[in-house]
């Protein structure tokens, strides 16, 4: 069975957007850490918001704006199946993407039933939440880095619903970012 792995970025804080801050972190190790993530996966998961951010920047892209220790990624990023979450875009979607119908819940447990890597996803808002509330999410990475943020969206805010997180892996850079690997613990 695939997995889902949320993946989002915050300040120590705790604030998760607007993600200004993190560029001064981009580096050769930091880089093939995401490309690395990127690649264990052959789908990417994303709410209205993620995916309209990320298709206006994305597909302009190309290999030759890889940054340091992402070898590969844009074209990746670009050419990967993209499945979203949104009960007000219609289809047809760019970008590869595909807009789930019906049950978010339902219909992300059948795409978790086929046969494939992992299912990505960035970010942690409101289909997080949700995916967390059914137990359909596999590991939650939250790479924090070390810059206090006054304002923005905050990491699964309202999320007092939510059951334990249990720490499964620590990996600390030399710039002072640490991805923190949870596994939510299973509702009985």
């Amino acid at each position: 069975m695939r997995k889902v792995v949320v993946a989002v970025e915050v300040t120590l804080n705790g604030v998760m957007s607007p993600v200004d801050w993190a560029f001064q972190f981009m580096n050769e190790e930091r880089g093939k850490y995401a490309r690395d993530l990127l690649f264990a996966s052959d789908a990417l998961l994303m709410g209205r918001e993620t995916y309209e951010v990320f298709a206006n920047f994305w597909p302009a892209r190309t290999s030759a704006d890889d940054g340091p220790g992402e070898e590969g990624f844009n074209h990746r990023i670009n050419s990967l199946p993209k499945y979203v979450a949104s009960t007000t875009l219609k289809e047809p979607l760019g970008w590869n993407a595909t807009l789930i119908k019906g049950d978010i819940a339902e219909e992300v447990a059948k795409l978790k039933q086929q046969p494939g890597q992992d299912i990505l996803m960035y970010g942690a808002g409101g289909l997080a939440h949700t995916l967390m509330q059914h137990g359909l999410v596999d590991e939650l990475r939250v790479w924090v880095y070390p810059v206090l943020w006054e304002s923005g969206v905050r990491l699964l805010n309202d999320a007092s619903d939510l059951s334990a997180l249990r720490l499964m892996d620590t990996k600390v850079f030399s710039s002072g970012l640490v991805v923190l690997t949870y596994q939510p613990e299973k509702k009985e």
